[in-house]
């Protein structure tokens, strides 16, 4: 699925996806025969019943196309809805997001 027009401004972007449920059994099977996610640029991290993410590093221009990307491949997985994207502490450094205003709640403690 990455696939952009040219290679110019073309970076890797690291975010997450986590899923509203956890993959059924019948859902990872899908998965597991899917050429979308056979690049390893969306991979799948489970505690079976407990919980679904999907760790991305995608080639794209942007984030936005990153993102956007990596959601049009659950097109071909029924029933499993991308409830969240999120940029951990990780992903900001890995994306050069990460300033002196984007500090995690541990460092954000009032003084006194």
């Amino acid at each position: 699925m990455s696939s952009p027009k040219g290679t110019e401004g073309v970076r890797s972007w690291h975010f997450i996806l986590h899923t509203q449920d956890p993959l059924t059994p019948e859902q990872s099977d899908v998965l597991d025969g899917l050429d979308a996610f056979a690049d390893g640029d969306v991979g799948l991290e489970e505690r079976p019943g407990v919980y679904s993410l999907f760790t991305c590093f995608v080639e794209a221009s942007t984030l936005t196309e990153a993102i956007a990307d990596a959601l049009a491949r659950f097109e071909q997985l029924p029933g499993v809805l991308v409830r969240s994207v999120e940029l951990s502490e990780y992903s900001l450094d890995y994306n050069g997001m990460a300033t002196d205003s984007v500090v995690s709640l541990e460092d954000r403690r009032l003084p006194g």
